[in-house]
C-alpha cells in the first residue's frame, strides 16, 4: 500500500503541475478572487486573520520564483489597512482579539524588505496589544476579552510567529522564555495521553458549558485547531534562537505531534478527517478535510527540510499532499479551486457553540476558503521543493562577514551586519539567495572572524562578496598572504569558493587579487556594463555554451570588473572579449569568480521589476545546484 501510495503522489504531482506548479494555480485564483480588497461573504474587507494566512502563502510563492508581482500583491492588500501614521483601519486593539496579531508577521516582512516606517509602526501596535493581552494565571494570552480564561490552539498560530519574529528583530531577548512556556503550557493542559492528540481549547475557570469540570478541555479534537497548533510551532522556530534552553523542548512537542497524527492519517487517501478519533453517534458523519489536511502536510514536509522531525516522515507528507491533490483540487471555469474546507468552528458565543461532533458537523463547508486554500498554498510551496532538497544534503554555505563587514545602527540602535548577509531582506540583502540555497536543502552560515583551518572546517561553500576599502569601513580587514593560504588550502581540499566583487569604484580589489591570483584569476580596474537610469539592456549578459547556466540565460549585471582569467582559470561567460565569469579547479575544489553580486536582492526577487527577459532568479538557482555539486567537503 505504501509504495502504491508513493506512486500515486508523483503522478498526482507530476499531472498537477504539467502545464505550471499547483502553487502558482492557487496563487492565481486567490489574485483574482481578492483582485482589489480583502471581502469575505459579501461584506466590506477588514483586518481579519484569513488575510493573513492567505498571504503568508503568497509570500512563499514569491520567495519560491523571485517573481515580484506576488509581493505587490502582499503590499497592494496590506496598504488598503495601514495608513501612512502607522495605525490600521478596522483594528480594534480593546478588543483583545488574538487573532488580529496574525497580520502582524506581513507588516515585518514589508518594512524589512521596504524600510518603510508606516509597517513598523503598525507592527508595534500589535505588539503593545500582545504586552497587556490578558492571559491566565499562568501567562497563556486569552484568545479573546469576550472569551476570558480561555487559550485555544488557533491563538498559538495567531499570535506567536510574530511574537517570536519581533523579538529576534528588535532584541527582546526575554520574550523567548515567554513564547516557549505558552506552547509548554497548551501542550500540558490539552494532550489526551491514550492518544497523543491535543484537544481544542482549554478553560482555566472550567466555566464554560463545553469545558470538562475536571480538565478544562473542550470535549473534541478538531483537525484544524491541531493544524494551526503544527503550523505555528514550525513557523517560531525560524526566529527561535538556536541555543535557548526551550529549543529542544519546542522540537520535541512537534515530534509528539506528528506522531499522534501519524496514527490518525487515513491509509487510503493520506487524509485527516474533521474531527481526529472520533468513533462516537453519528461518526458516518465525518469528513475528510481540506485545511488540516493542508497544515498538517506544510508542518510535516517543513519540519523534515529543517531537520527538526524524521526524513521517513516526509513520506507522510506526500501521503496527505497526493490525497490533496484527488480530492480537493478542482480545475473549474479556468481557476484551479481548493474544495472541502469547514469555513469556521469555535467554542462558546452567541448562538453557543457546544463543541459537540453535532456542532463540528453543522458548520458549512465551502471552496476557497482563505484559511483552507491559503494552508493549501503553504503546503504546494514546501512539496514542490522536495525533488530539490537532496542537492545540498545538509552541506553548509558560509557568506564572509570579515573581508566585507559592513554595518549599520537597527531601529533599537544595535549595531548590525547588512551588506549582501543572509539576514537582510531589503534591496542589498541576500536573503532570497539564502532561500535559494535552503531549497536545495543547504545550511546557511556567516563568518565574522578571519578565515582559519578550524572555521572553515564544516563549511562546503564559502562566498566572499565586496570586500571592504577605506569608503565602506573605516577600518577594512584587507586579503593577505596567510588569508590567502589558509583558503587556497581549504580549496584544494574540497571547498567551492565564490568570489564576487563590485568594479574598482565601489570594491577593494588590489588586496583582494592577492586571493584570486592563487587561483589564475585577476579582478582588473576595467569596468563594463555602466547602466544609465533604466536602459537595462546594457546590463544584459547571455550565458552561452557553458556547464552552469544550461538554458542560455539572460542575465542582469552591472559596474562589472572585468576578469582576467589563466590557467588553472578558464573564462565561463565572456562578453565582447571581456571575461564577466570564470572557473578554475583547483585540487578537489572549485573556484567561481564573478566581478558584480549580481544575485542580490535587488536583481533576486524582483521588486524592481527588471524587464522579464532577464532571468536572474532562474539563473541563480542553476548556479546554486552547480555550486553545491562540486562541494566535496
Amino acid at each position: 500500500m505504501k509504495k502504491i501510495t508513493i506512486i500515486s503522489f508523483l503522478f498526482v504531482c507530476l499531472q498537477a503541475t504539467a502545464q505550471h506548479p499547483l502553487s502558482r494555480q492557487l496563487a492565481e485564483t486567490i489574485m483574482h478572487t481578492w483582485s482589489d480588497s480583502f471581502s469575505l461573504d459579501g461584506k466590506a474587507s477588514k483586518w481579519t486573520y484569513d488575510m493573513g494566512v492567505v498571504l503568508k502563502g503568497i509570500e512563499g510563492v514569491w520567495q519560491n520564483t523571485g517573481d515580484g508581482k506576488y509581493y505587490r500583491y502582499i503590499q497592494q492588500q496590506m496598504d488598503r489597512f495601514v495608513n501612512e501614521d502607522g495605525t490600521i483601519k478596522t483594528y480594534k486593539p480593546g478588543d483583545f482579539n488574538i487573532d488580529n496579531v496574525n497580520n502582524g508577521r506581513l507588516l515585518l516582512l514589508l518594512y524589512q524588505s521596504s524600510g518603510k516606517e508606516k509597517y513598523l509602526k503598525a507592527a508595534k501596535l500589535l505588539r503593545e496589544q500582545l504586552r497587556t493581552q490578558p492571559r491566565t494565571s499562568e501567562g497563556s494570552f486569552w484568545h479573546k476579552l469576550i472569551y476570558p480564561s480561555q487559550v485555544w490552539l488557533d491563538g498559538l498560530y495567531m499570535a506567536q510567529p510574530f511574537y517570536c519574529e519581533y523579538a529576534q528583530l528588535f532584541h527582546e531577548d526575554t520574550a523567548f522564555d515567554d513564547i516557549a512556556r505558552q506552547f509548554i503550557l497548551i501542550e500540558k493542559h490539552t494532550r489526551d495521553p491514550r492518544t497523543g492528540l491535543l484537544f481544542h481549547a482549554w478553560d482555566e475557570s472550567k466555566q464554560q458549558a463545553w469545558a470538562n469540570k475536571s480538565t478544562g478541555t473542550s470535549p473534541l479534537v478538531w483537525a484544524r485547531a491541531m493544524g494551526w497548533y503544527a503550523t505555528a510551532l514550525v513557523d517560531v522556530l525560524d526566529y527561535f534562537p538556536a541555543d535557548h534552553p526551550q529549543r529542544k523542548e519546542l522540537i520535541s512537542i512537534l515530534n509528539r505531534l506528528t506522531v499522534a497524527l501519524m496514527k490518525q492519517q487515513d491509509k487510503t487517501t493520506g487524509l485527516w478527517y474533521d474531527v481526529l478519533n472520533y468513533s462516537g453517534p453519528g461518526k458516518e458523519k465525518n469528513y475528510f478535510e481540506a485545511s488540516a489536511s493542508s497544515q498538517f502536510v506544510y508542518a510535516i514536509a517543513k519540519g523534515v527540510r529543517m531537520g527538526y522531525l524524521p526524513a521517513t516522515q516526509l513520506s507522510m507528507a506526500k501521503n496527505g499532499y497526493a490525497g490533496i491533490i484527488r480530492r480537493f483540487i478542482k480545475k473549474e471555469n479556468d481557476r484551479t479551486n481548493l474544495q472541502g474546507t469547514v469555513k469556521v468552528s469555535g467554542l462558546g458565543g452567541n448562538p453557543y457553540r457546544d463543541g459537540s461532533f453535532a456542532y463540528y458537523m453543522s458548520e458549512p463547508v465551502i471552496a476557497n476558503d482563505p484559511k483552507g486554500i491559503g494552508a493549501c498554498l503553504l503546503a504546494a510551496n514546501e512539496m514542490e521543493i522536495v525533488s530539490t532538497l537532496g542537492t545540498a544534503k545538509k552541506k553548509m554555505v558560509v557568506v564572509d562577514r570579515y573581508f566585507n563587514s559592513e554595518k549599520k545602527n537597527d531601529v533599537t540602535g544595535v549595531s548590525e551586519y547588512w551588506h549582501y548577509v543572509w539576514e537582510e531582506r531589503s534591496n542589498p540583502g541576500f536573503s532570497t539567495l539564502g532561500h535559494v540555497f535552503n531549497n536545495h536543502g543547504a545550511i546557511l552560515g556567516s563568518l565574522d572572524d578571519r578565515p582559519s583551518a578550524a572555521n572553515l572546517k564544516n563549511a562546503s561553500v564559502y562566498i566572499i562578496v565586496d570586500p571592504d576599502h577605506i569608503k565602506d569601513n573605516p577600518s577594512p580587514n584587507y586579503m593577505d598572504a596567510n588569508d590567502a593560504t589558509v583558503i587556497s588550502d581549504w580549496v584544494s581540499a574540497g571547498g567551492v569558493l565564490v568570489l564576487m566583487t563590485n568594479d574598482s569604484a565601489n570594491c577593494e580589489l588590489h588586496h583582494f587579487n592577492e586571493l584570486a591570483n592563487r587561483f589564475g584569476i585577476s579582478f582588473t580596474d576595467k569596468s563594463r556594463n555602466m547602466v544609465k537610469n533604466d536602459e537595462f539592456e546594457t546590463g544584459s549578459v547571455i550565458a552561452g555554451n557553458q556547464p552552469i547556466f544550461k538554458q542560455g540565460r539572460k542575465m542582469y549585471l552591472k559596474e562589472i570588473s572585468v576578469l582576467t582569467a589563466k590557467p588553472p582559470a578558464r573564462a565561463l561567460i565572456t562578453k565582447e572579449d571581456d571575461v564577466i565569469m570564470a572557473t578554475a579547479k583547483y585540487g578537489k575544489g572549485m573556484v567561481f569568480a564573478v566581478g558584480d553580486p549580481w544575485i542580490y536582492n535587488e536583481y533576486l526577487d524582483g521588486k524592481k521589476q527588471l524587464p522579464s527577459s532577464f532571468e536572474n532568479y532562474a539563473a541563480a538557482g542553476e548556479l546554486v545546484t552547480w555550486l553545491l555539486q562540486q562541494a566535496k567537503k
